[in-house]
């Protein structure tokens, strides 16, 4: 089987596909001056893309973990777009926790594991 990387460079790639497993890289917003809810769209959207150039989609997803800055403000809001998103049925095995992120003005991260479409 052969290993493709996606949106590399020198320290990660976006998404790694071996087999029919795709792994994204933990993805956070570009515009970080959104709150909570608009970062997780950015963050949604950018999954959306990186499972798309791997063959993929939201509705293969296998595993997702989720970072916040601050869980105990953010969680019920970025659960709602993560909510709206998800396709019906297709809910992954998932964990939230709260985490110092990379950068103060990061409110969320997410990355996920998801099959290839057949």
């Amino acid at each position: 089987m052969t290993i493709q990387r996606m949106q590399t460079n020198d320290r990660l790639s976006g998404a790694v596909s071996f087999g029919e497993l795709v792994f994204l890289s933990g993805q956070v917003p570009s515009n970080r001056s959104l709150d909570v809810a608009g970062q997780t769209i950015e963050v949604l959207a950018k999954i959306d893309t990186l499972l798309a150039a791997a063959g993929s989609d939201s509705s293969q997803m296998l595993s997702a973990q989720i970072w916040l800055k601050d869980i105990e403000h953010d969680f019920s809001a970025m659960n709602q777009e993560w909510i709206k998103w998800l396709p019906d049925g297709c809910a992954p095995a998932r964990a939230t926790v709260e985490a110092r992120l990379a950068s103060d003005d990061v409110l969320v991260e997410i990355m996920v594991i998801a099959a290839r479409k057949s």
